[in-house]
């Protein structure tokens, strides 16, 4: 069995040292010259093959920009990928589990050498800044190594206990299910499409990857990568395309046999919709794993530390532009410390620096012009829903750059049942809502159809422990921020409407990607 040392998580960058940030400027030069510009075409049965027509990237900080390009994968190019895929995982399953470990482990170490380069293609293709950047590529290695030792628990024949019975040898065997199809988001264009994929093709399985249409250079960078580890060909199966075509295609498909997909409540629940149609010749029940949407809170009461609940905030509210499914999207706040909380939050947000990923601005452009409307139609919702005490303008520019800019915006006295309070914005958009005290607090934390990320600040001891059992979130954090878990330390996957609650970066993850067989043989 392999032999590797324990599981520790990459350790985050200092950005705070000079020599740090002038690495970082050092890696956007490199990218700039060799990456910016680049074409991916797909990758089918480990052959380059290029389309006719093709996806385009633009920088979302500055929209002259075009970053690069990808092929456009048609519905013929996903059922040759889907065959090839077959054909591959007749002999992908065979391989021992250390030994597609290896790949992984192989592909972290390529990658732990390339991490600024990655970390600057982030900044320029879709707008992260330096840090926000590398806790990213810092938690895609994370799944890399993770999943890597995660796999050893599963190999061989009894990897699962059963019961001793008189006479006979019993014991069950985890294999593979097949080839899937993984549909994955740009707001972490490397951390989860990574993820997304190690954990079934370590396991044995083979996948076809179609990366959002935003994030295609950052997807094509980490195929290369994992093909650079020696992935045999055929077992990834890298489509990009447009999800309505080619998503659809494969989702639909009678031999998909499992689906993962991060995104939008809308197309998760159609994807599961679908996916539960039984298609003529198909021979299983397609397995869905989802992880949703969010309508994230943080719940300050009178005892809490309220520097830390400030610091919570803005750190949970604006991180990446709000761009994250684990966002703080509401701060509910008790009212006797309501002015105190908000009044903090609104000044420290004031110091947050609007600009582009490349200049390490706190607040970057949002991704695309589609998540700029729909930020924006909110925005204008916001004056009859609550008070605006801060921003509330999309403005489209910043320092002189044209691009997909959106102030960071607070609102106060929103009501609990609000669009503003209830609908997922993904953008720089907080509602503050007035509790009366802490159980209504807590029941306007647990009145969305969300049950993603939450958290609480307080140093009531039977208060945490209250919301330990009842704050319906598959995150729950205590006085501090409520984003940035960490692989192996806080598995990500919330419930209700937020997904599945698969826990992505857990000790049964890869669960989700095997079958159990019990095998019996008398003496």
């Amino acid at each position: 069995m392999l032999k590797i040392q324990e599981y520790r998580p990459q350790p985050f960058i200092d950005f705070t040292k000079e020599e740090n940030v002038q690495a970082y400027r050092a890696a956007l030069k490199k990218v700039r010259a060799e990456l910016v510009g680049k074409h991916y075409p797909l990758v089918i049965d480990g052959e380059r093959v290029d389309t006719a027509e093709k996806l385009t990237s633009l920088n979302p900080c500055d929209t002259s920009e075009v970053v690069g390009t990808t092929a456009k994968a048609t519905t013929q190019d996903a059922e040759r990928a889907l065959q090839g895929a077959w054909r591959a995982f007749d002999s992908w399953k065979k391989w021992d589990m250390d030994a597609r470990a290896r790949i992984l482990l192989k592909a972290s170490a390529i990658l732990k050498a390339r991490r600024l380069e990655a970390c600057a293609l982030m900044s320029i293709e879709v707008g992260k800044n330096y840090a926000e950047a590398d806790v990213e590529v810092a938690e895609a290695i994370d799944f890399l190594e993770y999943y890597a030792r995660s796999a050893m628990k599963y190999a061989g024949f009894g990897a699962a206990e059963t019961t001793w019975f008189e006479g006979e040898e019993n014991g069950l065997m985890f294999m593979p299910v097949g080839v899937g199809v993984s549909i994955s988001p740009w707001n972490f264009p490397c951390a989860i499409f990574l993820g997304m994929l190690a954990a079934p093709i370590v396991a044995g399985n083979c996948v076809i990857a179609k990366p959002a249409e935003d994030s295609g250079l950052i997807a094509g960078m980490m195929v290369d990568i994992l093909l650079e580890a020696g992935l045999p060909a055929g077992v990834l199966q890298f489509l990009p395309g447009v999800g309505k075509e080619v998503g659809e295609y494969l989702t639909t498909h009678a031999q998909t046999r499992f689906i993962t997909f991060t995104g939008s409540r809308a197309v998760g629940l159609h994807i599961n919709e679908v996916a539960a149609k039984t298609q003529p010749g198909q021979k299983w029940i397609k397995k869905v794993i989802l992880e949703l949407g969010g309508k994230d809170g943080l719940i300050v009461d009178e005892t809490a530390d309220l520097d830390v609940a400030v610091t919570a905030a803005v750190q949970g509210a604006f991180g990446f532009n709000g761009q994250k499914c684990s966002a703080m999207s509401r701060l509910i706040v008790v009212d006797s410390v309501y002015d105190a909380v908000v009044g903090g939050f609104v000044e420290r947000t004031k110091a947050l620096k609007v600009g582009t990923g490349e200049e390490n601005a706190n607040i970057t452009a949002v991704v695309n012009q589609m998540s700029f409307d729909k930020i924006k139609s909110y925005l204008e919702l916001a004056p009859s829903e609550g008070k605006v005490l801060l921003g509330g303008q999309a403005t489209g520019e910043a320092n002189g750059k044209q691009g997909y800019y959106v102030q960071p915006t607070i609102v106060g006295d929103v009501k609990r049942g609000a669009r503003l309070a209830q609908e997922e914005i993904f953008g720089p958009v907080v509602s503050v809502i007035r509790a009366q005290d802490w159980q209504d607090a807590l029941d306007i934390a647990n009145s969305t159809e969300y049950g993603l990320t939450g958290g609480v600040c307080s140093r009531d001891r039977a208060r945490l422990e209250q919301a330990r059992h009842e704050f319906e979130a598959g995150n729950l954090y205590f006085n501090r921020k409520i984003t940035g878990a960490i692989v192996g330390v806080q598995p990500f996957g919330g419930y209700n409407m937020s997904g599945t609650d698969s826990k992505a970066g857990g000790p049964d993850y890869l669960a989700n990607f095997m079958q159990l067989k019990t095998v019996t043989e008398r003496w």
